[in-house]
């Protein structure tokens, strides 16, 4: 077969210019794991081959064993790295090769610390793993060929900021890597030191990587091979599915290294679960607890899902119909002997069995942070740091599993030392005082302004415990998590107080009578502010502060409303609460004013200072100044 050449200089995506710049430049620390990092690509194009082989068995066409190669040749200085899995045509070489996709190189960038040794460990997280070629190299080299096309293509770049793509005559399907090393990385031309780094970081790849074998020198001139002798290739790795060896084969380093293969994050992870299920279903299945979110975690389109296999052949990379969607963080491998090998993302989703398995893999997972939580207590405050936010979604998406996912949650209190979550659910309940059938909690901007809410005064005269949320989806997990341990949720801020056993009998006579004392007051303000309240009454709340709003008990919190909004959610007008203390002395004098403007300047000043101490804003803060400070001065007067 022969091809027209046709040779083609273009130029590298700004955003790899900088990442070609970093690699030759900056990241020697670690030069070794560019070959993890070609080796993991390699297996990906062989996997993508077998899959769309399945149903194109053509694709195969006379060479139907996948395998990886690794070579050397000292004379000239070079590592080839070759497979025969999917190739690229022209497209996808420029594609993948000249841009970076969705990952991004600026989330890269964005996220290196300026440790060379911690940065190097991003690389591959981000889909940037082929770059690190040139950590080594000052010349790659790639010749490929796409399963389905007769054209092979050269791409040739030495990162300067250019690269060329021409066609080439190739033969065999795959990609191979070629090469050229710097004179500072000329070590890695040699058969022993790549050999160690393929066991070290890719023994468990599920395909033979193949090297020429070598004999150990003799001393015995006589006994040199032949020149023309074919080389004999061997497999370096173990070559088998590391999740279908038995876990007392497996140690706690191959456990790391395939979790960073199948996950691209380079740190090590938390915590792993390997099973074997067998009965009705059977199934291997190893999940893995990262040590560090991704920089994607809050995009609800970032990758998610477990590697898929059906009898060990490879499916899909990120099947996320197994795991619920709190729960996307976990990463890991499921192989099934019972999902049918022509499965498509709508039959994944029909599947009985599938709903079967995503049920045991979701107990699972919850099996191992209750765990962690119970044996491993600052093991667990890590991973509630890294991973809180998400697990908090749990509640409302998974109604079966709602009670353990409570016990897994954290909330900072008022009985906390500082801002950090370390309370638990049944803590608080442990703790509740006699007669209390109620979690009361408060939802703020921030854990500071929460437990300074003037909401939680009479909460701290009687000594009664209140959490304090403010992380944006906590408002949203209290309105699905309705009770806990028979104990129901009240918002401090939401509705008509009741605390029921809590106050004495003399306590709501108190009440009753502070309210009909206040009736004219309470009119009085009603009418200044009868465009912007629901109502006024007479507070039961606070001790120390003149006045403050409440939620309407079926209206949504303040919190949520914000967050609705920036979203581009209109939402319907509600308007708040506003209760008053008639014991404060700034009340007192408010009953006390016979001036009517007066008293609708002084009543609006209270009514905007309730609107920030509850974290809102003032519709018109200018106006609010000029009242304040027209009262300031009658009052220096």
């Amino acid at each position: 077969m022969t091809v027209e050449t046709k040779k083609e200089t273009l130029g590298f995506q700004t955003e790899v210019k900088q990442l070609l710049h970093l690699m030759i430049h900056s990241l020697y620390s670690n030069r070794e794991i560019f070959l993890r990092e070609l080796i993991s690509n390699a297996s990906d194009a062989a996997d993508k081959l077998r899959y769309e082989a399945l149903h194109n068995s053509a694709l195969l066409e006379s060479d139907p064993h996948l395998e990886i190669r690794v070579d050397f040749d000292k004379d000239a200085k070079t590592v080839t790295i070759s497979d025969n899995g999917i190739g690229m045509n022209r497209e996808d070489v420029i594609a993948h090769l000249g841009t970076i996709a969705k990952s991004g190189t600026a989330d890269f960038l964005s996220t290196l610390s300026g440790d060379q040794k911690k940065d190097s460990q991003l690389i591959g997280q981000f889909g940037v793993g082929f770059y690190s070629s040139f950590i080594v190299a000052d010349k790659v080299a790639v010749e490929t060929r796409k399963a389905d096309s007769e054209e092979g293509v050269r791409w040739v770049s030495d990162g300067s900021g250019e690269f060329t793509v021409e066609a080439i005559d190739k033969e065999t399907r795959g990609t191979t890597v070629i090469l050229h090393l710097k004179p500072e990385a000329e070590e890695y031309a040699d058969g022993w030191r790549l050999r160690n780094i393929i066991r070290k970081y890719s023994d468990h790849i599920s395909m033979p990587i193949l090297m020429v074998k070598e004999s150990m020198p003799t001393g015995d001139e006589e006994e040199a091979p032949a020149e023309d002798k074919a080389p004999e290739w061997e497999t370096v790795n173990t070559a088998k599915a590391l999740w279908t060896r038995s876990r007392s084969d497996i140690s706690d380093e191959e456990y790391k290294e395939f979790y960073k293969h199948v996950s691209h994050d380079h740190t090590d992870p938390l915590k792993w679960s390997h099973n074997r299920v067998e009965g009705k279903l059977e199934y291997n299945s190893l999940l893995y607890i990262p040590g560090k979110a991704p920089f994607d975690l809050y995009n609800r389109d970032m990758q998610k899902g477990l590697k898929l296999y059906v009898q060990r052949v490879y499916i899909m990379d990120q099947a996320d119909e197994f795991l619920p969607m709190y729960l996307r963080f976990i990463k890991g491998v499921v192989d099934s002997n019972d999902l049918s090998l022509n499965v498509s993302r709508e039959i994944l989703q029909k599947d009985p069995a599938v709903d079967s398995m995503k049920t045991a893999l979701t107990k699972r997972v919850l099996d191992m942070l209750e765990k962690m939580a119970k044996k491993e207590p600052e093991s667990y405050a890590g991973f509630w740091k890294e991973f809180g936010q998400v697990l908090k979604e749990g509640p409302a998406e998974d109604h079966a599993n709602s009670e353990r996912v409570a016990k897994l949650l954290r909330f900072t209190s008022t009985e906390s030392q500082g801002t950090d979550q370390d309370q638990t659910l049944e803590g608080y309940v442990s703790r509740m005082q006699e007669g209390q059938d109620k979690i009361y909690y408060i939802s703020a901007e921030n854990p500071k302004a929460a437990a300074n809410s003037p909401h939680l005064e009479v909460f701290r005269k009687k000594g009664l415990e209140v959490l304090l949320l403010s992380d944006r989806v906590d408002e949203w997990l209290m309105s699905h998590l309705f009770e806990f341990d028979g104990k129901s949720f009240v918002d401090t801020a939401r509705g008509d107080l009741d605390l029921g056993a809590m106050d004495s009998e003399d306590e709501k006579k108190a009440q009753e009578t502070a309210a009909k004392d206040n009736e004219d007051l309470v009119k009085r303000v009603q009418d200044v502010l009868a465009g912007d309240v629901e109502s006024v009454r007479v507070t039961h709340r606070l001790t120390d502060s003149p006045a403050c709003l409440v939620v309407g008990q079926n209206d949504m919190g303040l919190q949520m409303r914000r967050i609705m909004e920036a979203a581009g959610q209109s939402m319907p007008e509600a308007k708040p609460i506003f209760e008053i203390n008639p014991e404060h002395p700034l009340i007192a004098r408010l009953d006390r004013e016979a001036d009517e403007d007066r008293f609708a300047d002084l009543t609006r000043v209270v009514f905007d200072q309730a609107s920030l101490a509850a974290g809102g804003q003032l519709d018109d803060p200018a106006t609010y100044v000029q009242r304040l400070n027209k009262l300031l001065l009658e009052m220096a007067g």
